[in-house]
């Protein structure tokens, strides 16, 4: 009797570290973020998008406020075209936002950052973002800063 106590114990306990296992990798993955709702889509430009990914978000202040929908590189452009699905409560922003790809911490992953300008006009449904900051690629800080330090 003792021994089957012991077994179910055993059992349970497993059970309960799957489940925060699971919960951990939903939490990580943000899968309950990924279904936004009614949205518009915009593009924008960039020369370099660094290691931004499809369901990147995009953030106004620190706000999550939309999702990178796609991204392709446009062989007219000779640059990478990113997709931004935005909410469409945030139907405000002004047609000369600023978007610019920034990482969260040193090593954090990347995401789209959006700096409302000062328009009357706002963003519409298949606009374009005009204003755009490329990805900071590390690799290339280090190559100037090295560069920089042989001049001396």
């Amino acid at each position: 009797m003792k021994m089957r106590f012991v077994e179910l114990a055993v059992g349970v306990f497993v059970l309960l570290g799957v489940a925060g296992l699971f919960y951990l990798a939903v939490q990580v993955s943000n899968i309950t973020e990924y279904r936004d709702g009614d949205t518009y889509e915009v593009t924008a430009y960039f020369s370099n998008v660094g290691g931004l990914k499809v369901r990147a978000p995009v953030n106004i202040s620190g706000v999550r406020v939309g999702r990178v929908a796609d991204i392709r590189y446009d062989p007219e452009a000779f640059e990478a075209k990113v997709t931004l699905a935005i909410r469409s409560e945030h139907d405000y922003l002004p047609a000369d936002t600023q978007a610019s790809i920034h990482t969260a911490g040193l090593l954090g992953e990347q995401y789209v950052a959006l700096e409302p300008g000062g328009d009357y006009d706002t963003l519409q449904d298949g606009d374009r973002i005009l204003f755009t900051q490329s990805a900071v690629v590390l690799e290339n800080l280090i190559g100037r800063f090295m560069t920089n330090m042989g001049d001396d």
